[in-house]
């Protein structure tokens, strides 16, 4: 992996959408001049919680009682927000507008960073916390609708690599009920450091997407498979295989270690054992952001003739000295798709046309007016999905 690529990642604060993390971030004065007061509550707050907020600015506001407290703070983007008490003991406070789109956040009570009971919880940033949905002005594509819905199931499975039980989801669109005779191709699709399979399956609202794609015809019907990046082999003082894992020499961030090994000879088998799926690799694709973008790079060179489709999120390029000679992975792809959000700057555009040039069919993607996190992520599933496995 090159170095300008993990630069790339350093720049925008690390891997898969890191926010609120408390350490190191400055404390601010909340904003109380030019605020519109058309606050509402956040779509993904707790039931019956009123906070957090945003508002038409996309101002963040958070709300917590805490008497005895002597600070709070209102941790998001690299900031808190310095909340102030009323005679009730009840804390306030406002952020600065926020790009649109999902974002990690806490609360900062006397020095201790924890939740706000108002959210409903994610695990990003290496923990279950919360975060906040900032109304986005394309956020149709991602909500629930009355159309035939398909389902995301648990699954838990054996790994002769680790030699422990695993847990992973797997998304069945609403044909693979009804057609129970049609065999479907699959997409292996990765999440960022700090996060792990949940959230695909929740902040990424992977089903939501597909099923409004199927139902508008703008995707074929295929599952999808969602696991989890850390993966130690059971026998540690084994060192991995050469090219193993999404970072290859970064496994000191205790993620992907053997995740290669556990993908190619644990995950696939089960899926095409169990499931009615099409075991070739002009039906089978893989795609990740962040960390699962550098693990998907990785993967695929290293096993160029498994994969067809390959997508990459924020996850760097491939660059033309990589492929241009490899002809197994030119005889396999047909689609190779890298994007990264307006804010980044990735070089996804470029990459794409000088693959072009040495015949991949290469796709650049840049999300407007978003960074590193994941509405970036959304647009560039819904751009990929519509692309593959035609």
């Amino acid at each position: 992996m090159a170095l300008a690529t993990v630069s790339a990642y350093a720049q925008f604060g690390g891997f898969g959408g890191f926010g609120g993390r408390g350490q190191g971030n400055p404390t601010v004065p909340s904003v109380t001049e030019n605020v519109t007061e058309d606050f509402k509550p956040a779509s993904n707050n707790q039931s019956g919680h009123q906070y957090p907020m945003v508002n038409s600015q996309r101002m963040v506001r958070a709300q917590i009682s805490a008497p005895d407290a002597t600070s709070v703070g209102l941790d998001i983007d690299g900031k808190i927000y310095s909340m102030s008490k009323d005679e009730n003991g009840v804390w306030t406070g406002t952020s600065a507008p926020q790009d649109e789109g999902f974002h990690y956040y806490q609360l900062n009570i006397d020095g201790a960073s924890v939740p706000d009971p108002g959210s409903l919880y994610y695990y990003g940033a290496s923990r279950w916390g919360s975060a906040i949905e900032v109304p986005s002005t394309d956020q149709d594509f991602w909500q629930v609708k009355n159309v035939p819905q398909g389902s995301m199931n648990e699954v838990y499975y054996w790994s002769t690599v680790t030699e422990k039980m695993r847990h992973c989801y797997i998304y069945f669109p609403n044909e693979y009920y009804t057609n129970t005779t049609k065999k479907y191709p699959v997409l292996y699709l990765m999440h960022g450091m700090g996060e792990n399979e949940h959230g695909w399956a929740e902040q990424g609202h992977t089903a939501q997407i597909m099923d409004n794609l199927i139902a508008e015809k703008k995707a074929v019907p295929f599952i999808i498979v969602i696991d989890c990046l850390d993966a130690q082999p059971a026998q540690r003082a084994q060192a991995p295989a050469q090219g193993q894992g999404g970072f290859g020499g970064f496994g000191g961030f205790g993620m992907g270690g053997a995740f290669q090994d556990v993908l190619i000879k644990d995950i696939i088998p089960m899926v095409e054992k169990n499931y009615r799926v099409i075991a070739d690799p002009q039906h089978r694709g893989m795609a990740g952001l962040s960390m699962g973008g550098m693990t998907t790079h990785s993967v695929t060179l290293a096993n160029p003739t498994t994969f067809a489709y390959v997508g990459m999120f924020s996850g760097g390029t491939f660059n033309t000295g990589e492929l241009e000679n490899n002809d197994d992975f030119k005889k396999t792809n047909k689609v190779l798709f890298m994007s990264c959000g307006g804010k980044e700057n990735m070089g996804v555009m470029e990459a794409a046309e000088n693959l072009k040039k040495i015949g991949i069919n290469a796709t650049g993607y840049i999300s407007p007016e978003t960074a590193h996190e994941w509405h970036t992520w959304r647009r560039s599933l819904y751009q990929f999905v519509q692309l593959i496995f035609k």
